[in-house]
């Protein structure tokens, strides 16, 4: 009979709310709206994961699924499409061909495969560039980087032309590479003053290449990277830079703003 006694007087202890359930007899968090463990406190939105790793979840907008480029627009040649795989063209003597996203975006989560020229074509800058522009402005590089020396801040990674990455983790050219990136837009005051720059966290094949690094500015060769202001959305672009490049399973999530507001100065809110 102990036992059976002992539990019932655990039982009874709980209090008004059930173990698992919540509690409401708990402190006051940071903000003094919900107590630690409230029962409350709104549970989160259900999304479905993909059924295979690095596939859309349902709540992506998915940009390429190897079917259709419905959702992108080149700026010269069209992009190449075989085998689900689309591929930056020649220019053939022609300008380049950016490829910029019909809708636009802020804060995201993208997810973007990509595969280097093989065999290796040129060395340095020229071999397997390319790079992902968030709102057409802000740049993290895409290059054959395995066994391919270049400039630090140009690496496959990097936040082009400011911070490297923390280590090389490309593969060889041919094999397919992946990227997974937590992009936060900057926030402007109404005179156009800058209140929070932009942040990148980067993992480049599961490795993390860049971690909450801030952004500079826009994205420019040869120069320091300063912030002109914006709106608040803005097309993905991806980069021609004359190396046929090949692009599949890109998806991004629109981030809501409470991923990014504990981390906002106040007058940026």
């Amino acid at each position: 009979m102990l036992p059976l006694m002992a539990l019932a007087v655990a039982s009874g202890a709980v209090g008004q709310d059930k173990p698992g359930m919540g509690f409401r007899d708990t402190p006051m968090l940071p903000g003094g709206k919900w107590h630690v463990h409230d029962p409350d406190r709104p549970a989160p939105t259900v999304v479905t994961p993909a059924a295979q790793p690095g596939g859309a979840p349902s709540d992506a907008v998915v940009l390429f699924d190897g079917r259709s480029m419905d959702a992108w627009t080149p700026s010269g040649k069209p992009w190449l499409l075989q085998s689900g795989v689309m591929t930056v063209p020649p220019r053939d003597g022609k300008g380049e061909s950016v490829l910029v996203s019909k809708q636009s975006f802020g804060d995201v989560q993208l997810h973007l495969e990509f595969r280097s020229p093989n065999p290796p074509q040129k060395s340095s800058q020229d071999r397997g560039n390319s790079g992902i522009w968030f709102m057409q402005r802000y740049e993290v590089q895409i290059l054959d980087g395995y066994n391919n020396p270049t400039y630090a801040d140009g690496q496959v990674g990097a936040v082009y032309a400011w911070k490297p990455p923390l280590v090389n983790a490309a593969r060889k050219p041919g094999e397919w590479q992946s990227y997974d990136i937590i992009f936060e837009r900057p926030r402007f005051a109404a005179d156009g003053k800058l209140l929070r720059p932009a942040y990148v966290t980067a993992l480049l094949n599961g490795v993390v290449v860049q971690n909450h690094q801030a952004m500079l500015g826009t994205t420019i060769w040869r120069q320091v990277e300063k912030y002109q202001a914006h709106g608040d959305a803005a097309p993905i672009q991806l980069q021609d830079h004359d190396s046929p490049v090949s692009f599949r399973n890109i998806w991004v999530r629109p981030l809501p703003p409470e991923a990014i507001a504990q981390d906002l100065p106040e007058d940026a809110r």
